[in-house]
């Protein structure tokens, strides 16, 4: 079987159940509306959906640390599928986003100039030509308009404080609105042609978003990459196959699952030679049982400076319920009962403190986890 894989950038949950093409995908296949994303930003997140892995184990927890990604330890998913004998073929927003370890060729496009959906279109057919000479493929696409959107109408122009961007929030509403559906068009557009290819019986398609981006809800973060808070903390993830079945998902999973469950829909075993992962298969959820898993999230508040810490300084673990937050940049701590507070606005710390210590000790056996 090939394998299709998407990421469509900076695509926010309460979007995507809404879109119209996402919707009839949504309707046959298998969706889980709350993946809880590692980092609230493309580069920490991207790393751990690659790897199965949390930026504090694998190496890449920041804007910064690239580099630092332990490739020896984790095996990535287009190593997995370059030593399976795939073609392996990526089309990413920069060279940072990805572990390029695997991939026989990683492309970067010109965000502010290519037309994605005819590139990917012939990236498809690329692929396909590959399968008619008897080759299995695996190709990832990054859709980036959506952040590069963003980046010139709201990230450039304003800072986290700007009091001009945070009393317009209808018309930041309304901007990302416009963002998303050239998004979700996008999406209607790839998978009509995946279908014209002959692909959808022998190929996974992955659909998922990084994670969310913010219209303003909380001052102090203007789009993403600051808090750890459900508008940028919750991503998706489709699957895509005949064979699979159709259900939505309704408990929270993480993106550090996305890996494992890509290998079993594959039947790639684990490779033995590297550390384990943190993620575990959602076949068995997609199958029916009913599970809760632990999520864990890092991101690097650059408070009124005008770049992200070198280190993430707000930690966060959730739950279906509850929602603990660990801010180390100023020794504060916040709890949200999410069942009657999504919107995160009534901070729990002080009244549930049997339940702020519980969550506090979760996240400290989670950390205190060591790699080699």
């Amino acid at each position: 079987m090939n394998l299709v894989f998407i990421t469509i950038d900076g695509a926010r949950q309460d979007r995507i159940v809404n879109g119209k093409n996402f919707k009839k995908l949504i309707e046959s296949n298998s969706f889980f509306p709350k993946v809880i994303t590692n980092a609230p930003f493309t580069i920490a997140a991207m790393h751990a959906v690659f790897s199965g892995v949390y930026g504090f184990k694998n190496g890449v927890n920041s804007y910064w640390s690239s580099p630092n990604f332990k490739k020896n330890l984790f095996k990535t998913l287009p190593r997995y599928m370059h030593d399976h004998n795939y073609v392996t073929y990526g089309d990413s927003i920069n060279k940072l986003i990805l572990p390029p370890d695997g991939f026989d060729e990683l492309k970067i496009h010109d965000e502010l100039h290519d037309n994605l959906t005819e590139r990917h279109k012939l990236l498809l057919e690329k692929m396909s030509n590959e399968k008619k000479l008897g080759k299995n493929f695996f190709l990832y696409l990054h859709y980036s308009n959506i952040h590069t959107g963003i980046m010139e109408k709201v990230l450039k122009p304003y800072d986290n404080f700007s009091v001009e961007y945070f009393s317009n929030k209808k018309k930041n509403s309304e901007y990302y609105d416009k963002l998303f559906n050239d998004g979700d068009k996008y999406l209607g557009e790839i998978y009509h042609h995946f279908q014209n290819l002959g692909l959808e019986q022998d190929t996974l398609l992955v659909v998922i978003s990084d994670h969310g981006i913010s219209t303003g809800e909380k001052i102090g973060e203007r789009a993403y990459g600051v808090f750890c808070y459900d508008t940028t903390l919750i991503s998706t993830a489709l699957f895509c196959h005949p064979k699979l079945n159709s259900i939505i998902f309704k408990n929270q999973v993480r993106s550090v699952d996305i890996l494992p469950t890509i290998l079993e829909i594959l039947s790639i075993p684990f490779d033995k030679n590297f550390e384990n992962i943190d993620g575990k298969s959602l076949v068995p959820l997609i199958n029916g049982r009913d599970e809760s898993r632990i999520a864990f999230s890092q991101s690097g508040n650059p408070l009124d400076y005008g770049k992200p810490p070198k280190e993430p300084n707000v930690y966060s673990i959730r739950t279906d319920e509850w929602k603990y937050i660990r801010n180390i940049h100023d020794s504060t701590e916040e709890l949200y009962h999410l069942v009657n507070d999504p919107d995160e606005n009534s901070n729990l710390i002080s009244q549930e403190t049997k339940k702020s210590v519980e969550m506090s000790h979760l996240m400290d056996e989670l950390l205190n986890q060591k790699t080699q």
